[in-house]
C-alpha cells in the first residue's frame, strides 16, 4: 500500500493574499451599489428631461428651462464621472455612497425649487433617497440623509418659484402643508426602521449561511485528514510493531543491560514507541477500525488525573501545575477529548519551552470548563482573529497549525466551544467549555 499524501497547506506568503481575497466580495458589492446608483440616476435624468419638456410644450406650462436644463446637465456630468469611478478597482467607502445620494437630493431640490416647491407632486421623490439610504448606508449616514431630505422638504415650503398654471390657485393652506410634512417624516422614519431591520435580517442570514459553509468546508477538510490519518496509521502499524520487538530484544541483551544509561535510553524509546502505538490505536478507533479498545466508563477525576499523568510521563519533564475543582462524576472516556487536550497542552509547551504551564479544570452540573495557561510570548493578533483556521501556526512553522484547528472542531462536535486569548502581563490562555451531558453515560443523563 502506497503512503497517502498529506494535505498541502498554503504557503505563508500567500496567506495575506487569501485574507485580502476574503474581503474582495464586500468591495465588489460596494462598487456594484455605486453602479446601481449610476443606473438609477441615468433613469432619473431621462425622466426629468421628458417631464420638463412635456410640461413646457405639451401642457404649455412655462418653466425656467435654462436653469432646470442646466441643473440636469450638471447631474448628467456628475453621473458620467460616477460611472468612470466604478471602473476603478478601488474600495468605495460608505461616505462616498452618502455623498452621491446627497448630490441627488441637491439636484432634486433645485428642480423642485424652480417648479413649485412643495406644491409639486414630485416632492415625495425624496422618499426614494431615504429608501436607498436605508439599504446602502450605515446608521450615522442614514440619519444624516433623513435630516437632509427633511430640511430640503421644509425649505421648499418657504423658498420656491410658483408654477403659473392658468385657472388654478396653488396657494396650499398651512394645515395641508403641515400634513404633507408630517406624512413625509412618518414615511421616512418607517422606511428607516423597517427597511433597516429587513436589511439587517438579510445580512444576518447571509452571515449565518457563510458560517455554515465555512463549517462545512472545515468538516470536509477534517474528513480528508481522517482518511489520510487512517491510511497512515495502517502504514505505521507494522514498523512500530517491529521496532517494539527490536527494542525489547535490546533491553535483554547483556551489553545494554549492564549499562544504566543505555538501559534508561532504551526504556525511554520503549515509552515513546508505546505512545506512538497508542496514537495509532486512537486514530483507528476514531475511524471505526477498533484495535480492541472499547469506550470505557470512568469518572471525571480519574479521567483528568490519568490524562495529566500520561501527558507528563511522555514529555520531557514539563513543569505542569494541575488542579481541578468539582464533584466526581461518571463519564465515558473519550479518545478524541484526550487528543484534543493533548494538542492544546503540546501547543502551550512548544510556545513556552521550559516555562511552567498550568492546567485547570472546573465544572458544575452542566458544564465542564478547562483552561491551559502558559508564560510564552502570547498569540499574534492576526492569529486571534482567525483562531482555529487550519495551517495557522503561532510559531511560524510551515505545515503546522493544525493543533487548535482539530481541538476546536472536537469541541464543536461535543457541543462545546474553544476560545484563545492573551493574558494580561504576558502569556496565552486557551479556554475549553463542554457540556457534561456529551461525556456522561446514557443512564446518567436520563437522571436515573
Amino acid at each position: 500500500m502506497e503512503p497517502l499524501p498529506l494535505p498541502t497547506p498554503p504557503p505563508p506568503e500567500s496567506r495575506p493574499a487569501i485574507a485580502e481575497a476574503g474581503r474582495a466580495p464586500e468591495r465588489l458589492a460596494d462598487r456594484q451599489n455605486l453602479l446601481q446608483l449610476v443606473h438609477l440616476r441615468t433613469l432619473a435624468v431621462a425622466g426629468q428631461l421628458a417631464t420638463i419638456l412635456a410640461v413646457q410644450y405639451m401642457l404649455e406650462v412655462p418653466l425656467p428651462l435654462r436653469e432646470m436644463l442646466g441643473l440636469l446637465a450638471l447631474l448628467a456630468v456628475f453621473n458620467f464621472g460616477s460611472w468612470l469611478r466604478t471602473r476603478l478597482r478601488l474600495p468605495v467607502p460608505n461616505g462616498e455612497l452618502f455623498a452621491a445620494l446627497l448630490v441627488d437630493v441637491a439636484a432634486l431640490t433645485g428642480q423642485l425649487y424652480f417648479s413649485g416647491g412643495v406644491t409639486n407632486p414630485f416632492i415625495f421623490l425624496y422618499l426614494l433617497q431615504v429608501a436607498l439610504g436605508s439599504v446602502l448606508l450605515q446608521p450615522r449616514y442614514l440619519w444624516a440623509m433623513v435630516g437632509a431630505t427633511t430640511m430640503a422638504f421644509m425649505s421648499l415650503v418657504v423658498f420656491h418659484r410658483p408654477l403659473a398654471l392658468p385657472g388654478l390657485d396653488l396657494q396650499l393652506p398651512a394645515t395641508f402643508i403641515g400634513g404633507l410634512l408630517l406624512c413625509f417624516v412618518l414615511d421616512a422614519l418607517l422606511f428607516v426602521v423597517f427597511i433597516g431591520r429587513i436589511s439587517r435580517n438579510l445580512r444576518q442570514r447571509d452571515a449565518a449561511v457563510a458560517r455554515l459553509r465555512q463549517r462545512a468546508a472545515e468538516e470536509e477538510h477534517i474528513v480528508r485528514m481522517g482518511l489520510l490519518a487512517s491510511g497512515a496509521a495502517h502504514e505505521l502499524g507494522t514498523p512500530l510493531a517491529t521496532m517494539s520487538v527490536i527494542v525489547g530484544d535490546w533491553s535483554r541483551m547483556a551489553p545494554f543491560a549492564g549499562e544504566p544509561e543505555l538501559r534508561e535510553e532504551i526504556e525511554e524509546m520503549q515509552r515513546q514507541i508505546e505512545r506512538c502505538k497508542s496514537i495509532v490505536s486512537g486514530i483507528l478507533t476514531s475511524a471505526g477500525e477498533t484495535r480492541g479498545e472499547a469506550p470505557v466508563e470512568t469518572t471525571l477525576h480519574a479521567f483528568l488525573d490519568e490524562l495529566v499523568a500520561e501527558w507528563k510521563r511522555t514529555r520531557a519533564e514539563p513543569e505542569l501545575a494541575y488542579d481541578r475543582d468539582g464533584p466526581d462524576l461518571p463519564i465515558i472516556s473519550d479518545t478524541a477529548l484526550q487528543q484534543m487536550l493533548g494538542n492544546v497542552l503540546d501547543n502551550a509547551l512548544e510556545a513556552a519551552p521550559g516555562a511552567p504551564l498550568r492546567f485547570r479544570a472546573g465544572w458544575d452540573e452542566e458544564t465542564l470548563t478547562m483552561q491551559v495557561l502558559d508564560e510564552g510570548p502570547g498569540f499574534p493578533q492576526e492569529f486571534l482573529e482567525r483562531v482555529g483556521a487550519p495551517y495557522q501556526s503561532s510559531k511560524g512553522t510551515p505545515g503546522r497549525g493544525l493543533g487548535l484547528f482539530l481541538a476546536l472542531n472536537v469541541a464543536r462536535t461535543l457541543g462545546g466551544q474553544l476560545h484563545a486569548h492573551n493574558r494580561q502581563g504576558g502569556g496565552a490562555q486557551v479556554d475549553i467549555t463542554l457540556p457534561l451531558a456529551a461525556l456522561m453515560p446514557p443512564d446518567s443523563t436520563d437522571g436515573s
